[in-house]
């Protein structure tokens, strides 16, 4: 028997019948008309997220009278004595001290930028770091201040363990960057017979010492019982490393972390030496720098919001061991204070606003 031809064979598709089983194409959504803003379809998740974000949007809208209200309660002195103080002063060691109080803001996220190896835009920066010092007002230790700058490390695109390394290498290169400033300006005092009665006795640093060793060993202790912890302080370790290995290799970035953080305190203190020479403070320029050096070393580790009460106390101590009159000192302080907090703390905190209102934070 003979076999038909293979073209005339009948096919797969024409023997068996498929039933499709796809899925109809949903209907397109509907075009937006011209000039209209596109529709975005939101889930329940979305939808709740978005309820969830309102009141903590609206929190952060009303931080700065937040702001405003806590410092006024903290500083009194400052914004009821302040102005009256300065208004008798040199008019042109004021306005020195204003524009080193603009270069120290500079100076700030120069050394921000410093700790991070991506390139941020300048402008933004330096207006997070206005926003920055605002917050600092409120929460001690530099806490709002970081909390700030990590909102805008992250609305950057920066993620959080990269943002938090940058935030723990700025926090430690600072005071790192401080030994060798107040070693330079120590040895260059002339008069160094004051000095005895600001050293620490055993009865101040024995606590101290007891303190940081106390802090260590808790640290460790966490570790060594909640293993869930390990992994990402781990994690958080090799990340800090990464970066500071590659920021090292960038003499830019070595320059502004390290150069601005050792420029930092000797600008701070050039904006309290053109106030006391306002006042007609009978110290020196080294001498009022090195008296915040002193002070900010001795009373930096006291929580306080935007460094009140320790950080000043210490200052006027300090001088006045130094030979400067009590009274003065304490005007040159409190003048201090109105040049570099209360002048910038009303565009600081329209500046917070105006970020959290834009979203970069």
């Amino acid at each position: 028997m003979s076999l038909p031809p293979l073209d005339r064979l009948p096919t797969p598709a024409t023997t068996t019948t498929t039933r499709s089983t796809t899925a109809p194409a949903p209907a397109p959504a509907p075009a937006p008309a011209p000039g209209e803003a596109p529709r975005v379809t939101r889930t329940g998740a979305a939808t709740r997220l978005t309820s969830l974000n309102r009141p903590a949007h609206l929190v952060l809208a009303l931080l700065p009278l937040l702001v405003i209200g806590t410092w006024a309660a903290l500083d009194r002195d400052a914004w009821r004595d302040g102005p009256a103080r300065l208004a008798d002063a040199d008019p042109r060691w004021l306005l020195a001290g204003v524009l080193f109080t603009l270069l120290g803001w500079v100076v700030t996220a120069w050394i921000r930028q410093g700790a991070l190896p991506e390139r941020l835009p300048p402008g933004l920066l330096m207006a997070s770091q206005l926003a920055a010092g605002a917050a600092n007002l409120v929460l001690p230790s530099s806490i709002g201040a970081h909390a700030v700058t990590l909102r805008f490390l992250q609305g950057r695109g920066i993620p959080l363990a990269r943002a938090t390394a940058s935030l723990a290498l700025y926090s430690l290169v600072k005071p790192v960057a401080r030994v060798p400033v107040l070693i330079f300006f120590l040895l260059a005092l002339e008069d160094t017979r004051a000095l005895g009665a600001l050293a620490p006795d055993r009865r101040t640093l024995l606590p101290a010492a007891g303190g940081v060793a106390l802090c260590l060993a808790a640290v460790c202790l966490l570790l060594a019982v909640f293993r869930p912890l390990r992994r990402p302080v781990l994690g958080f370790l090799r990340t800090a490393l990464t970066d500071v290995r590659i920021l090292h290799t960038r003499p830019s970035r070595v320059l502004a972390l390290w150069g601005g953080s050792a420029a930092a305190p000797v600008i701070q203190g050039t904006v309290i030496a053109s106030v006391g020479f306002a006042l007609g403070l009978p110290l020196s320029w080294t001498q009022v720098v090195f008296a915040l050096l002193v002070a900010s070393t001795a009373a930096g580790a006291v929580p306080a919001p935007g460094g009140i009460g320790p950080v000043d106390a210490a200052m006027v101590l300090t001088m006045a061991a130094l030979g400067a009159p009590a009274s003065l000192a304490t005007a040159t302080v409190i003048g201090y204070r109105v040049l570099t907090v209360w002048i910038p703390l009303l565009p600081g905190t329209l500046i917070l606003s105006a970020l959290v209102h834009r979203k970069v934070l």
